[in-house]
């Protein structure tokens, strides 16, 4: 039986994430097992494909990077929940598009389970409470394999938010967790997430500590 395998990591550099999902999802075959990563990034600046803005103050000096996901700039740091999706979308029988709607209502789900009540925006991908935004999403394809995923801001420094204009939209703004339920921390939230991520995905999962 196909398993799906939850790594968790510690604090990691953003292109060495990058590097190991592109290996692994080039490596895979018929019967390799799908895995989600749970991590969180040090401060870091990160540009869609097609992506042409830069910050527009950078004060201490985030670095940035171009990568192969869709969308626009984003920033990821500490306190910000990151799980990387490596699944095999073909073998799923699922399109893209429905498995993008798909975990944008896992994440509307779990919100409202913390009493966060939250919503998706027309024509911005990701999940807003009150128009302000509390996650992204950006996933590559390649042979019908994800890679990439979503971010969930719990209890993180928005400021460098300020310094771009997140996913592309001028002012937007962007909120954490923690604004709304000031009791969460990142340790309850990575836990009880991982539990109704793979209760909505319908999975089997092995459960792996692991350092990149």
């Amino acid at each position: 039986m196909i398993k799906t395998v939850v790594h968790y990591f510690d604090i990691v550099e953003y292109s060495e994430a990058l590097t190991q999902m592109k290996e692994y999802t080039a490596s895979r075959n018929l019967f390799s097992d799908d895995q989600l990563w749970f991590l969180q990034h040090h401060p870091v600046f990160t540009q869609g494909t097609s992506c042409q803005l830069s910050p527009k103050h950078n004060p201490r000096n985030i670095p940035m990077v171009k990568t192969d996901r869709g969308g626009q700039i984003t920033y990821h740091g500490p306190g910000q929940l990151v799980v990387y999706i490596l699944v095999d979308l073909k073998r799923k029988k699922l399109g893209v598009r429905h498995f993008v709607n798909q975990l944008e209502q896992i994440i509307i789900d779990f919100l409202a389970e913390n009493n966060i009540d939250a919503h998706r925006k027309e024509k911005a991908p990701g999940v807003y409470v009150g128009g302000k935004k509390i996650a992204a999403l950006g996933l590559r394809i390649k042979n019908g394999c994800t890679y990439h995923g979503l971010s969930l801001n719990v209890d993180m420094d928005l400021e460098p938010f300020s310094w771009i204009d997140p996913c592309g939209y001028v002012d937007m703004e962007v909120v954490n967790m923690k604004d709304y339920n000031a009791s969460l921390s990142l340790t309850h939230v990575k836990k009880s997430f991982e539990k109704h991520l793979l209760a909505k995905l319908n999975a089997a999962a092995e459960l792996v500590n692991a350092n990149l």
